[in-house]
C-alpha cells in the first residue's frame, strides 16, 4: 500500500506526492535572478549600497520555495532566510552588514565542545563561531558596507549557512550539554513517510551485506567491484531518503573512508565502509526518526558542473560494468551505472535536464520505493519488467520541457536496450554521455 493510500485511503488522483529528492541546488537560477544580480553589482559600484542589495536578495530568492524574506525598518534592509533547518537573520545599512544564526544554547561550556569550535573557526574564511551573552552558540558574520560587495556577501553567506544547518544537529548529538537553539517549526513530514524510508534504508543495507557475504565473488580479490555496490548504496540513500544530521554525516563519512588518500587497502576500505552502514543499522528507530524532516534552502552545498564533467565520469567508471557483467553478477554490475548516477547528484549540480535524467534513471531502477512512496510510476509492473513505451515518453518530455534553453538536447532513445534491468541501466548511462548540452544562442 503506498504513503497516500495509507494517510487518505485509497484514491485514483494522477497528482504526485510534494516529495524532494536529493541534496538541494542554487545552481538553476532564472533570467531574472542573473539580471538582479548583475544590477546588484553595478548599483554596488555606483555607490548605491542599499538597492544592490534589494536587488542582491532577490536574486537568492527561491521560486520554488519561502526561503528568503526582507523588509525596511528607517534606512537598514532586514532579512532572514532557511538553510535546511537553520533560521538565518541579518540586516544592512549604510555602516555595516551583519549575518548571523544560531546553532545551540550551552548549559555548560564544556572544553571538549568549545576546543571543536576553534577548530572550526580555523577553517571558515568569513564567519566565526561565537557565544554570545546568554551562552547561545551562533555563527556570525559581519564587515562594513564599504567592503560588503554582492560578490563578498555571496561566498560568506553560503560559507555561514551550510555550516549552521551542518552542525547544529552533529554538535547536539555529540555534546549532551547542548540544546536546540531554536525549535525547528518547519518540515514534519508523516509518520508513514518516515516508516517507509526506515524500512528502505535496512533493506537496502542487509541486502548489499548479503551479497558481500555470499562471497561470490570473494570480496578479498575483488574489492573493487563490491566498493562500487557500497559507494552506490550510500549515494543512492542519500538521494532517496534525504536525511539530516547523523544519517546524513554517515553517508558522507563513507565516501571519504574509500576515497581517502592513505595506506589503507581497498579491502580494507571495504569493511570500515561496512562498519559506517552498521552504524545506520545499530542506530535507535527513534533517532533515525529525527533525522527525517524537509527542509527549504537557499544555498546548494553541490558545485554546477558542465556536461563534460559527467561524460568524464561516465567513460572513466563504465568500463568497470563488463567484467560483472561477463560473469553473470548481475547485482554488482547494476551497481556501476546506479554508482555513476549517484556520484553526479551527490557532487554535482549537472545541468537541468541532466538532473531530470538521473531523477528519471532512479524512478526507473527504484520504481517499487517511489510507489511505496505514493508515485505512480508507469516504468515498471509488478514483476519488474520495463515499459519501452511509458519511458520514452518521459524522456521526450524531458527534452520538450528543456528544449528552449536547450534546443540540440535529443537523447538517442534508439541506444536504449530493454531486455533486462542491467542492459537498460548500462545503455541509458551511455545515452546520457553523448547529450548535446549547448545552450540557445
Amino acid at each position: 500500500m503506498s504513503l497516500l493510500d495509507r494517510l487518505f485511503g485509497p484514491s485514483k488522483k494522477t497528482q504526485q506526492p510534494d516529495i524532494s529528492f536529493g541534496r538541494y541546488t542554487d545552481a538553476y537560477k532564472s533570467e531574472a535572478q542573473q539580471a538582479a544580480f548583475d544590477r546588484s553589482l553595478e548599483a554596488f559600484e555606483r555607490g548605491e549600497h542599499m538597492s544592490a542589495y534589494r536587488d542582491f536578495l532577490f536574486f537568492l530568492k527561491d521560486e520554488q520555495t519561502d526561503n528568503i524574506d526582507w523588509k525596511e525598518e528607517g534606512d537598514a534592509l532586514i532579512f532572514e532566510f532557511w538553510q535546511g533547518s537553520r533560521r538565518v537573520t541579518g540586516f544592512a545599512n549604510s555602516e555595516k552588514v551583519k549575518v548571523e544564526s544560531k546553532v545551540a544554547r550551552a548549559d555548560d561550556l564544556n572544553v571538549g565542545f568549545l576546543r571543536r569550535l576553534m577548530e572550526y573557526n580555523f577553517n571558515l574564511k568569513f564567519s566565526r563561531f561565537a557565544l554570545d551573552p546568554d551562552t547561545t552558540l551562533c555563527i556570525v558574520f559581519d564587515t562594513h558596507t564599504l567592503d560588503g560587495a554582492p560578490h563578498k556577501l555571496l561566498q560568506a553567506m553560503r560559507e555561514l549557512a551550510i555550516h549552521a544547518d551542518k552542525q547544529d544537529d552533529l554538535l547536539l548529538d555529540e555534546f549532551k550539554m547542548l540544546r536546540p537553539a531554536e525549535e525547528r517549526t518547519f518540515g514534519d513530514i508523516p509518520d508513514a513517510e518516515k516508516e517507509i524510508k526506515f524500512k528502505y534504508l535496512r533493506q537496502e543495507i542487509e541486502r548489499v551485506f548479503a551479497e558481500i557475504d555470499a562471497g561470490k565473488p570473494d570480496p578479498n580479490q575483488f574489492p573493487g567491484t563490491y566498493a562500487y555496490m557500497l559507494l552506490a548504496l550510500a549515494f543512492r540513500l542519500d538521494y532517496l531518503v534525504r536525511p539530516e544530521g547523523f544519517m546524513m554525516d554517515v553517508l558522507e563519512k563513507i565516501h571519504s573512508i574509500y576515497f581517502a588518500k592513505n595506506n589503507q587497502t581497498p579491502q580494507v576500505k571495504v569493511q570500515n565502509i561496512r562498519r559506517e552502514f552498521q552504524k545506520l543499522l545499530d542506530r535507535p528507530k527513534e533517532a533515525l526518526f529525527k533525522e527525517m524532516y524537509r527542509t527549504r534552502s537557499t544555498f546548494g552545498v553541490n558545485p554546477p558542473v558542465n556536461h563534460g564533467t559527467m561524460v568524464g565520469l561516465i567513460e572513466g567508471e563504465m568500463p568497470n560494468m563488463e567484467w560483472p557483467m561477463q560473469q553473470n553478477h548481475e547485482a554488482l554490475a547494476l551497481a556501476v551505472p546506479q554508482y555513476i548516477a549517484g556520484f553526479a547528484l551527490f557532487h554535482y549540480a549537472p545541468p537541468k535536464p541532466v538532473r531530470e535524467l538521473l531523477h528519471l534513471f532512479f524512478q526507473i531502477t527504484e520504481s517499487e520505493f517511489f510507489r511505496e512512496m505514493g508515485f505512480q510510476i508507469p516504468y515498471t509492473d509488478a514483476s519488474g519488467r520495463l515499459s519501452k513505451v511509458e519511458i520514452l515518453k518521459e524522456i521526450k518530455s524531458i527534452a520538450e520541457r528543456n528544449r528552449i534553453q536547450f534546443p540540440y538536447f535529443k537523447p538517442d532513445t534508439n541506444r536504449l536496450d530493454f531486455a533486462s534491468m542491467v542492459l537498460f541501466a548500462k545503455s541509458y548511462i551511455l545515452m546520457m554521455k553523448d547529450l548535446n548540452l549547448n545552450k540557445a544562442e
